[in-house]
């Protein structure tokens, strides 16, 4: 049995559900800092992934990046989760670092073929391009022809996250609303932002926490990422994104949204994802 920690533990029967289909989160859940402005006094740490579950919707996972898990791994996140969370998954950089990556198949389905032990879980796969990195047009086309849609019957969902500013064009919105796959909308001055709606799900990262406010971003700030979620969700866009191309979004009746805090003032992150939980 689980030792008890000092402080009780009413938090261990809940969960967070999405709001109209909008799932907001972190990244990760092992964060030295957390451990003293959000994890209670007294938890030991590998409850950390089991308290966070129950006050966020969502996590995604960033160690995947540098090295795919065992399945036997991610069978333990499952479990210590409670029903209706998600996680998101980065990719083993390796396979996107390719100097082939039209030859990757093997390495996407080792990938996939392990994490979909998360079982309901598990969220989209995150296919993260770094800045720096020579990309050209028909690798890519070709990489993404080899993104699995299904495994074993559940389908899957997969995110592109281009942070070279000179591939994104309508080239590339074109390819990813073709395959029914979405682009990360990053809210950051380091990442290409550009807010087109690519698939049936939009898929945000917001990196301008601030040390100095206790919920990372202002309210008022947070009152806009609300209703720019509500937008997404219900169908429609905001109008107050940068764009690469011009035009409206595929149409669609709803959408699910995944938004996560990321990076910045990262001990600020599980205060924004809650703050912005309740004002959704």
């Amino acid at each position: 049995m689980s030792p008890r920690t000092t402080e009780p533990e009413e938090w261990v029967d809940r969960s967070v559900p999405p709001v109209a289909g909008i799932r907001v989160g972190i990244g990760g859940w092992t964060f030295a800092p957390w451990r003293n402005n959000f994890y209670p006094k007294g938890l030991v740490q590998r409850r950390e992934l089991e308290y966070a579950s129950r006050h966020l919707s969502a996590i995604e996972i960033n160690g995947t990046y540098y090295g795919a898990q065992k399945p036997a791994t991610y069978g333990k996140w499952r479990d210590e989760t409670p029903p209706g969370f998600v996680f998101s998954a980065k990719a083993p950089m390796r396979i996107m670092q390719s100097r082939a990556l039209e030859k990757t198949g093997p390495q996407i389905e080792d990938f996939v073929g392990g994490i979909v032990e998360l079982g309901d879980r598990l969220g989209p796969l995150v296919w993260q391009f770094d800045k720096g990195q020579r990309l050209e047009r028909a690798g890519f086309a070709a990489f993404v022809e080899l993104l699995p849609k299904t495994w074993d019957g559940r389908p899957l969902r997969h995110v592109v996250d281009v942070r070279d500013p000179a591939f994104v064009d309508a080239w590339l919105i074109g390819l990813a609303r073709q395959h029914g796959i979405a682009t990360v909308f990053t809210d950051s001055e380091e990442h290409p932002s550009f807010a087109e709606v690519t698939a049936d799900f939009v898929y945000a990262r917001l990196m301008r926490a601030r040390a100095a406010t206790p919920t990372g971003y202002p309210q008022a700030e947070l009152a806009q990422w609300a209703a720019r979620a509500h937008l997404w969700a219900s169908g429609s866009e905001p109008d107050d994104l940068p764009k690469t191309v011009a035009g409206p979004a595929p149409d669609a009746a709803q959408r699910d949204v995944f938004i996560y805090f990321i990076s910045a003032a990262k001990e600020r992150n599980p205060a924004a994802a809650m703050a912005l939980t309740r004002m959704l």
